[in-house]
Formats: C-alpha cells, sequence, structure tokens
C-alpha cells in the first residue's frame, strides 16, 4: 500500500507541473508546502567564499557536526560560492551531501529547480558559520516560501539593519560564534532561550589530505612537531585586488594607506617568535597562507627582513585547501597567525595555537576568550614581539601542558555543539 503523505506529494508535483508560466514561483512553493517530506531533511546555506580556508572550512566543520549529532537527517548543501575545486572537495569527503546552487532575485524568489525541490523537501534551513548573516537573502526566500522553521549556527553578527533585525525575530535558533553577538542582539531586542553561544564550525574539521601533507613535509625535510607554521595577514584584506569590488576610490585608499601603516609593525613582532624559534630549537619555520593574496606578501614581510643566518630554517608555501593545511597542522608544533581560523584548523587537529589579532578583523576574536584560550589570543596593538616569544617557547618547553590544555578546550566545544544540536532535534520532534 502506497504510503498516502507521498501520494499527496505526488498530486501536488503533477499539479505543479500542470500549471502554467503565469502563476508565481512563491504561490508554486506555498501549494505544496503543506506535504511533508518523509524523513527528515537539513538544507544547509553556507559556502560563502574560496579564496580563503577558513571560509572553506566553514562548511566541512558544520557537516561534519550536523552528521555527529543529527546522523538521521539527510543534508543538502545550498552552496553560494561555485568553485569546482571546493565542490569536489566537499563530494569526496562527504559524498552523502547533495550539493545545489541558485541565486536570490530582488523579490526573494528562486527559479533553480534544485534548490525549489530542496526547499520542499527540507524540514528546516540553517545558515552556517560565518562572519555576518551572508546568507540572508537565502533565509528570506525560505521564510517567503515556506512556513518551517530556520536557524542560524555558529555566526557574527556584528550589525543588524531593520530587514536583518525583521529576519533574526522569525528563526527558531540562533547560534553566534562569540559571545560579543549575544550583546549585539540583546541591544536590538533580540533575546530568548532559542539565543546561545556555539563557536565556529571550522573547529569540527575533520578532512585531511595526509598524502600530499606527507610529500610536501619530506620534501623540505619538515620533521614533525618539529617545526612552526606562520601565517600573514594584512590589516583590511584588499579584496579589490582579488576580484571585482564595488569600492569608492576612497575605500580603496583607506584600505592600502591602514595596510602600509601597520604591515611592518605587525610582522615585525611575529619574525621576532619565529627568529628566537630557531636559534634556540635550531628547528624550521613554515610560512603559509590563510587566503590567496598573502602569497604575495611572505617575502616582503616575513622572509626578506630575517637574519641570513635564520634564512636557511624558512620554508615558504603556495594557497592550499583546508584538507592539506589540515593535515600540515596536525604535524606542526605550534600554529602562529595573524588570520583567525588557521589557529582553529589547528586546534581541530590537536596542535597548539596562538592567534595575533588585529582590531579590524571583527569581534570573532572573541570566542578565543569564550573558550578559554586568553593566553593563546594576543591583541596585537598592546602586544610586543618578546611576548609572542616567550609564550612560544613556554609552549615549547612544557609541550604536554599546552596539550592538555588545549584538550579542555575543544571538550567544552564538543559539549556545545551536542547540545546545540539536541535543540534542534527537538524542534523538529
Amino acid at each position: 500500500m502506497v504510503n498516502p503523505t507521498i501520494m499527496n506529494r505526488r498530486k501536488a508535483l503533477t499539479n505543479l507541473g500542470a500549471l502554467t508560466g503565469s502563476l508565481l514561483i512563491s504561490d508554486l512553493l506555498l501549494t505544496i508546502n503543506s506535504y511533508a517530506s518523509p524523513n527528515k531533511t537539513i538544507l544547509l546555506v553556507s559556502g560563502w567564499q574560496d579564496v580563503n580556508i577558513g571560509d572553506i572550512a566553514h562548511t566541512p566543520g558544520l557537516l561534519h557536526i550536523l552528521q555527529t549529532f543529527l546522523p538521521d537527517y539527510e543534508i543538502v548543501l545550498w552552496k553560494r560560492s561555485e568553485g569546482e575545486e571546493v565542490k569536489d572537495l566537499l563530494n569526496r569527503n562527504y559524498p552523502a551531501v547533495s550539493i545545489i546552487y541558485g541565486a536570490v532575485d530582488n523579490d526573494k524568489n528562486v527559479s533553480n529547480r534544485e534548490v525549489l525541490d530542496a526547499m520542499q523537501k527540507a524540514d528546516i534551513m540553517i545558515h552556517g558559520s560565518g562572519p555576518s548573516v551572508v546568507g540572508q537573502t537565502n533565509l528570506e526566500a525560505w521564510v517567503k516560501h515556506t512556513d518551517k522553521p530556520f536557524g542560524i549556527f555558529g555566526t557574527t553578527i556584528q550589525h543588524i539593519d531593520s530587514d536583518l533585525e525583521v529576519l533574526l525575530k522569525q528563526s527558531a535558533f540562533i547560534y553566534t560564534r562569540e559571545t560579543a553577538s549575544l550583546e549585539v542582539l540583546k541591544k536590538s531586542g533580540i533575546r530568548g532561550k532559542h539565543i546561545s553561544f556555539a563557536p565556529d564550525a571550522t573547529f569540527y574539521l575533520n578532512m585531511r589530505d595526509d598524502s600530499s601533507a606527507e610529500q610536501f613535509l619530506k620534501q623540505h625535510e619538515l620533521n614533525e612537531k618539529e617545526f612552526i607554521c606562520v601565517i600573514p595577514r594584512l590589516r583590511y584584506t584588499p579584496y579589490h585586488k582579488i576580484r571585482k569590488m564595488d569600492w569608492s576610490a576612497e575605500k580603496i585608499k583607506e584600505v592600502e594607506d591602514t595596510n602600509d601603516q601597520y604591515k611592518e609593525k605587525d610582522h615585525s613582532k611575529m619574525r621576532e617568535a619565529m627568529i628566537r624559534w630557531i636559534k634556540e630549537t635550531g628547528n624550521k619555520v613554515l610560512v603559509c597562507p590563510e587566503m590567496t593574496y598573502q602569497v604575495d606578501i611572505m617575502d616582503e614581510l616575513l622572509f626578506d627582513p630575517l637574519p641570513e643566518d635564520v634564512k636557511p630554517n624558512v620554508v615558504k608555501r603556495g594557497y592550499w585547501l583546508p584538507d592539506e593545511a589540515a593535515s600540515i597542522y596536525a604535524k606542526a608544533h605550534t600554529v602562529l597567525s595573524f588570520e583567525c581560523h588557521s589557529p582553529i584548523i589547528a586546534a581541530a587537529n590537536g596542535t597548539p595555537m596562538f592567534y595575533l589579532r588585529q582590531p579590524e578583523d571583527t569581534i570573532k576574536g572573541q570566542m578565543y576568550y569564550d573558550l578559554g584560550f586568553d593566553d593563546w589570543i594576543f591583541e596585537i596593538d598592546q602586544t610586543e614581539g618578546h611576548q609572542i616569544a616567550e609564550r612560544l617557547m613556554g609552549v615549547w618547553r612544557d609541550y604536554d601542558k599546552a596539550k592538555n590544555k588545549l584538550t579542555r578546550s575543544m571538550r567544552k566545544i564538543d559539549k556545545i555543539y551536542s547540545k546545540s544540536t539536541t535543540r534542534i532535534n527537538k524542534i523538529l520532534t
């Protein structure tokens, strides 16, 4: 006997195909919206850009969280960026996850058939980790065309305009990736038990490319736990040099002037830690990127100014994907980074890490304090190079203590993810 729910859905789809093109997509979706999928399905919107291994890592991190704590759910990924290389990476690691693409127009409608089908099928929509509610229009389309719940997982919310406020007040849950965002929500009058802290999903990244990593480490004679990784960063990401941006000449000048003002001052502090590491341990340093543009600033800021006697102990790496980065960081002794996510990828792989935080890098750095990493985050304008170097050598002298510290924080993260996903499951049961 055929399940009557399935029969009703088939009837709805038949009617949908017979309707004329004059009927709006929103009306079509409302026609079928009441027919629930027989299986639990999550529609996840994520994948903001492919020029940053941190932004790439948001997606697999959350996929791992959902598959770990909500194993009975099917997941459909509505991916914003369309790079084939990252799609292939996700397909290899998450073959059960369907990946779809489709833009939202100014009227919050979607014309892509795969997205329409996914919206019909899914029981809930989740916005993945990111620097803001990047997928706001995707959520607005969901709200317009369905009456099903949605939520936000591990996202910084630093600014709330009127449209975002309306959207957030309709959410079934809001998990911000640091407690600073919780205060922003409170000031906007958005409160409730459905709002809490859940750190950046990158903390649950579980992708590795050990084969490529081993080849690179062997080629450059980088021995396990005998080298550190360092990652540069300018105060503002020069997106106008990466892709077409709608930036005014004044905006570009502000970005470039600020970067020029601080780049040497910032990186001289990192170089001081590099030099002390090399001279006191005799070991190597790997300079590597989190974003594509950083390959072009490695020499200027972290290699060329070094004393000649330490340069032979420095290795450089071009842009990579997060799976290989994770494998390299897993073998490193410590990761020091001006970028926020390489330390998180290192932590996910059991490696102590330092985050050298620049004030322009948003409020997301608060999550390091929230998770007990106070000793490993350095507010760069209040920090001298010798302080970073001394903390690094302290980790070198008592590595077990550092590893234990990391383990405690990672256990805390695990408990938060478990609690957060339990709430999601209760929404649909």
